[in-house]
């Protein structure tokens, strides 16, 4: 009788870390947060839920076949890949790593805002070019619905920012 390795959540998640965003591909979906549960039962069949980051994501489909194409390469009986709702997502679930990711993207990260999101928050964003503090809010409206525009006045350089989300 063949005994085939049953995966664990681990498993899973360590080979989604190779599944990047279609829009930021310096950041894995595990580490964008929209990774919000797996599952593998007895026979090795693997269930995923994701949770997009907005409504009317546009790469949400792209993530999904991306998503099986990676788990399709383990020994596993089957897999299902779902997007829900039901987990709400919000910024403070991207990583340390994510936000690392964001930065080599040219994004400055979402602040940390535990729920409770205000305008204020998109204020004082640190350039992800140099560092510094000294910026300025443009647009809460960037080229998409995650992103606002900001400037920097001490490397003179405009740079957008990942929104926080609550």
């Amino acid at each position: 009788m063949e005994v085939k390795f049953i995966f664990t959540k681990e498993d899973i998640l360590k080979a989604l870390e190779e599944v990047k965003d279609p829009e930021i591909p310096t950041i894995s979906i595990v580490d964008l947060g929209v990774v919000t549960d797996v599952n593998i039962d007895e026979n090795n069949f693997v269930s995923i839920t994701l949770t997009p980051t907005f409504a009317g994501c546009p790469a949400l489909k792209v993530m999904e076949n991306l998503v099986k194409e990676q788990i399709e390469k383990m020994d596993v009986s089957g897999i299902e890949v779902k997007t829900t709702f039901d987990v709400q997502w919000n910024t403070d679930m991207i990583t340390e790593k994510g936000h690392e990711a964001l930065k080599k993207h040219g994004l400055a990260p979402p602040a940390k805002h535990n729920g409770l999101v205000q305008i204020k928050i998109l204020e004082n964003v640190r350039c992800p070019n140099c560092g510094s503090k000294n910026t300025e809010l443009k647009t809460p409206f960037g080229p998409t619905l995650c992103r606002s525009i900001h400037y920097c006045n001490n490397c003179l350089n405009a740079f957008e920012q990942f929104k926080p989300v609550g």
